[in-house]
């Protein structure tokens, strides 16, 4: 295992209640370079392969579109990528994650499984490979946000009466509960211990609030089981971690913030989970 001790040592201290950037996920990708070793860049780009995951659902649904910098592929890589699926045949690229095949496929022969979005399906596929990885730490983060998406997904399909076999992603331990259970806690027992931790979230009214409740819930999972980690790679994945939530949040200024409540509130009003999760989406940046 690799150290960085200089890295890590020189990085900025950082706050979740922080007013100003350190610098974007972007340019502190760039600023690690050769840094890392070739094994602990790619723990960094499992990452960054969501943004990859939203450029290739808005290359698919307008080619014209213009594509998050922050994905590893182009609109000429997203081009022959696509025609290869139509030849059927494989696309080859170290930047191309190996489940981007097993959606295309899917995608090309129109086999949405039980209605469920290409979103949905697209993300599954990614916590699922994510969460296969060797490395402890960056493993348990990706399969902790699926069981928050799931989770959070199940409370309100619950409150708005709604099918939750739509909206349920993966094929780990909670995500089948979830799917199997009626019971109050969703027949999670012991499993996820931040149940009603999650529950107390989703009551809360002021759904701006309740976004940035579950990051500060996130946060505080990054600093719990990254404190016996000393310069290393889950040192610096963490920090990536957390750059993210303040940029998102110091650039979501007061007017933007605004007019990000009036449309949740409108798709609440509307009563379709699909549209606030699709907006959820779309700002989640």
């Amino acid at each position: 295992m690799k150290n960085y001790y200089a890295l890590v040592a020189g990085l900025p201290n950082i706050a979740f209640d922080d007013s100003k950037i350190t610098y974007t996920i972007d340019a502190f990708r760039e600023e690690l370079g050769d840094q890392l070793s070739t094994s602990d860049k790619k723990l960094i780009d499992l990452f960054f392969f969501k943004f990859t995951n939203k450029n290739l659902l808005d290359y698919l649904n307008n080619p014209e579109c213009s594509l998050d910098a922050r994905g590893s592929m182009s609109t000429e890589d997203f081009a022959e990528f696509i025609q290869a699926a139509k030849n059927e045949e494989p696309y080859k690229s170290q930047s191309l994650p190996s489940y981007f095949n097993t959606f295309m496929y899917g995608y090309m022969e129109e086999k949405q499984h039980d209605s469920i979005s290409w979103e949905d399906q697209l993300a599954s596929l990614y916590y699922e490979y994510a969460s296969r990885c060797r490395n402890e730490f960056v493993s348990a983060w990706f399969e902790l946000n699926l069981n928050i998406n799931n989770i959070l997904a199940a409370f309100t399909c619950r409150k708005y009466d709604l099918d939750k076999l739509q909206y349920i992603v993966g094929d780990n331990e909670v995500a089948q509960a979830i799917r199997n259970s009626n019971a109050r806690d969703f027949g999670l027992g012991d499993m996820a211990d931040y149940l009603p931790e999650l529950q107390r979230i989703t009551e809360e009214s002021d759904l701006l609030e309740r976004e940035k409740k579950i990051d500060m819930f996130k946060w505080n999972w990054i600093e719990d089981n990254i404190f016996f980690h000393y310069f290393s790679v889950e040192t610096i994945f963490a920090y990536v971690l957390k750059l993210e939530m303040i940029e998102r949040w110091v650039t979501l200024d007061k007017k933007t913030g605004e007019q990000m409540f009036r449309e949740i509130v409108q798709a609440l009003k509307q009563g379709s989970l699909s549209s606030l999760e699709d907006f959820k989406r779309n700002n989640n940046k």
